[in-house]
């Protein structure tokens, strides 16, 4: 996907969606969790803010701090700077809908971002693409945060 296409989905994505009053919405929620500070400046930076204050449900792959830190030497500076490009590799981690991991059904979903990601579930270990949820069931208002090991980028 082109990044000003993601960048042009998520601003109407934005534009649609009512916001609500809570104030345990995702982003609040992320906030609080504690693991999750990184994800949290990305979508601030990235603009995806008001996504995660609006109605959804949403549910998020949030990459925790320590999967940040794996990211190859230069990746997130690079990401941090292309507002465009964040945007899109957050939009890939969101899917509309609230699913806790007890529902997660295995194959491919589509994403805010426009593309698929691809969920497995096995004996309780659930994945999204290459990520592992880590901590899972994070309920806020708006939907769920599933904490994951690892960045998972839209290919």
């Amino acid at each position: 996907m082109h990044p000003t296409f993601g960048a042009a989905a998520a601003a109407l994505i934005l534009t649609f969606i009512p916001a609500t009053s809570g104030a345990a919405d995702l982003l609040d929620t992320a906030i609080t969790s504690g693991n999750l500070k990184t994800f949290v400046a990305a979508v601030k930076t990235s603009g995806f803010s008001e996504s995660l204050r609006s109605a959804g449900p949403f549910t998020v792959f949030a990459p925790s701090d320590e999967a940040f830190s794996r990211l190859p030497a230069g990746t997130w500076e690079a990401l941090v700077k292309d507002k465009a490009r964040l945007a899109q590799v957050l939009g890939y981690l969101i899917i509309p809908g609230k699913i806790l991991v007890a529902d997660v059904k295995p194959g491919k979903t589509k994403t805010l971002q426009g593309a698929q990601i691809l969920l497995k579930s096995d004996n309780g270990r659930v994945t999204a693409d290459e990520a592992t949820v880590i901590e899972s069931d994070i309920v806020a208002d708006n939907g769920v945060i599933h904490a994951i090991d690892t960045v998972a980028m839209p290919k």
